[in-house]
């Protein structure tokens, strides 16, 4: 259920990206996505779950606020709600297997 939190947390501060917002705004996402990845990176690797480990690592290194990655605006948004959909899509993975076991 934490997880799932987290998750949706995320999606909706990356969704908000797509608004024009201050820089601060910007530079807080990167910073909670970096330390909300790492999280679910250290949680996948508990559950032996490798690929998702593999992802959430990745997506920690994109969003991390320290060295940027200049993708441009456009591009940004576009990462933005494909990894916004992606944890949308996780979650409900998530609680359909729960329901299930």
């Amino acid at each position: 259920m934490n997880n799932s939190i987290i998750k949706v947390a995320l999606a909706t501060l990356l969704l908000l990206c797509l608004l024009d917002m201050p820089y601060g705004f910007y530079q807080f996402v990167r910073f909670t996505a970096m330390v909300g990845f790492a999280y679910l990176a250290y949680s996948a690797n508990e559950q032996s779950e490798k690929n998702e480990l593999f992802i959430y690592i990745a997506l920690a290194l994109l969003f991390q606020p320290f060295f940027k990655i200049a993708l441009g605006r456009t591009v940004w948004n576009i990462v933005d709600v494909i990894v916004s959909i992606g944890l949308v899509i996780s979650v409900i993975k998530d609680s359909k297997i729960r329901l299930k076991g």
